[in-house]
């Protein structure tokens, strides 16, 4: 056997037990397909700094290139399996073996999976092992015997265009839930109560900044989520438990039924480093979760909102902040006139303004239970994060660009937040020099972002300009610079450019 011919051996082997799990996972769940599950619990295990680092480096892109990694990583060990068993079957036999095995384990570890989610990495094991033999046994008969050739070509063929269809199939019935038109069917959500229109002047978008209000396509997206989790709004229901005097099950047409109220919320990422993008803002409408809480009765002791998502992932948010009267947490069902779009979250998510995310927006909601810290640790406390993780107040610097070059008068413009005390001046130093208070844009509540502007007069060449916020409680934006893991990071914003 030549080694062309034993390394695609080794890859033809691989890809027919992928397709088989692929190919399952689509009847008993797709997060059950061994690629997602093996994915999905290395997310889980993979250290803190690198999740940062993937977030940072990425954005939301971190998930291709973890499959795309995971990609080169298998076909790298099928080649290798594959020169190894030129001779014998038995290391390409012990690769299959071992994947599965794999499979199998990384479903059993994921908490969104019942136990016929097994039978995908199952059948990677069973199509692994028999098809690497029958390629292996076809290519090792002696290359003289023309008819064996073609047996091997013939047999090879069939495997990659099986393959193929395997995984075409699979992912056509991983997709027969069909989320988008759940969503279309849910219609227009609206809001009894809405929210006060955006004033003109709440941005300067114009010279630089963003608009106030982000478009959802343009939202920003971090999550542990490899495969997207697609729930039908039918098929919701929203459990509320634990130390409460009643349970509730609420469907999203109980949820629906309820008076709907509308909220402009920033909403922003501990992950966002000093200057980053993981800040947006949308008009959510839902249902306030104080009053659902109210409803279920909380009992005294309890401190902690404990939220699962659909495919396992929980948040802790702290009970005294979701309960404050003017807060504003909700269960949030609609996002900027439409229902949420199934990557934020369809059909229901948590937004707790003023709290990071990983506290406090748990997407694809399932379930809440009224707990303690002390008796539940969420996904992200047991990797090291803060307990409460409130927003600390920030700017940013959005115009000048960075690095660029600028001609003649340059106006300075970016954002600043502080939710939920809300932004009361914004500063700007250029090369050191003494701070100078910037133009403010029209407000819109203390939940939400905030805009600014300054014109500078400075002369040729190059200039560092620096920001910093105060909020309205008058704390102000520290200088030092601190991480964004484990409570959110510190540190004023500055930008590099040159006047021409």
């Amino acid at each position: 056997m030549t080694r062309l011919t034993a390394a695609l051996v080794g890859i033809l082997g691989v890809a027919a037990a992928l397709a088989a799990g692929h190919l399952v996972a689509g009847v008993v769940g797709p997060s059950a397909s061994p690629l997602y599950a093996v994915g999905n619990t290395a997310i889980d295990f993979t250290p803190s700094f690198l999740k940062d680092f993937a977030v940072r480096t990425f954005g939301t892109y971190d998930k291709l290139v973890l499959l795309l990694g995971m990609g080169v990583v298998l076909l790298v060990a099928a080649v290798v399996a594959g020169l190894l068993s030129r001779r014998t079957p038995l290391p390409g036999t012990v690769l299959a073996v071992a994947l599965g095995l794999l499979g199998v384990a990384a479903v059993l570890y994921r908490p969104d999976l019942g136990q016929l989610g097994v039978l995908a990495p199952v059948a990677s094991l069973v199509v692994g092992v028999v098809v690497f033999r029958w390629l292996h046994a076809a290519a090792s008969r002696p290359t003289s015997e023309n008819p064996s050739r073609r047996t091997f070509l013939i047999a090879s063929g069939a495997t990659a265009v099986g393959a193929g269809l395997a995984g075409v199939i699979g992912q056509a019935a991983a997709g027969r839930v069909d989320v988008e038109a759940s969503r279309r069917a849910v219609g227009e959500l609206k809001p009894t109560t809405p929210a006060p229109a955006v004033p003109a002047g709440a941005d300067f978008a114009a010279e630089g900044t963003p608009a106030f209000i982000t478009p959802n396509k343009d939202f920003y997206r971090v999550d542990t989520a490899l495969a997207v989790p697609r729930m039908r709004a039918e098929d919701l229901v929203l459990r509320v438990h634990g130390m409460v005097d009643r349970e509730l099950n609420l469907r999203y047409d109980d949820l629906r039924r309820r008076d709907l109220v509308e909220r402009t919320i920033t909403m922003t990422c501990v992950s966002n480093e000093v200057g980053g993008p993981y800040v947006s803002t949308a008009n959510f409408v839902g249902v306030p979760l104080r009053d659902v809480l109210r409803e279920a009765g909380v009992r005294s002791g309890a401190d902690q909102l404990f939220s699962t998502s659909v495919d396992g992932w929980t948040a802790g948010s702290p009970l005294d902040v979701v309960m404050e009267e003017d807060r504003g947490a909700m269960i949030a069902l609609g996002m900027n006139g439409e229902p949420l779009p199934v990557e934020h979250g369809f059909p229901a998510r948590l937004v707790v303004p003023g709290l990071y995310g990983y506290v406090s927006a748990t997407k694809w909601v399932v379930d809440i239970e009224v707990t303690t810290f002390a008796a539940k640790r969420a996904y992200w406390l047991e990797r090291g994060w803060g307990e409460r993780g409130p927003i600390k107040v920030m700017s940013r610097i959005d115009s000048p660009v960075g690095l660029s070059t600028v001609s003649g008068r340059v106006v300075a413009t970016g954002v600043a937040w502080a939710q939920p005390t809300g932004i009361s001046k914004v500063e700007v130093r250029v090369d050191n020099g003494p701070w100078r208070t910037t133009t403010l844009s029209e407000g819109v509540n203390d939940s939400t972002w905030r805009m600014w502007r300054v014109e500078l007069d400075l002369p040729s060449g190059g200039h560092t300009v620096e920001s910093r916020a105060t909020d309205k409680s008058g704390s102000t934006q520290p200088q030092a610079r601190v991480a964004p893991i484990p409570d959110g990071a510190t540190g004023w914003h500055s930008i590099f450019f040159t006047v021409a």
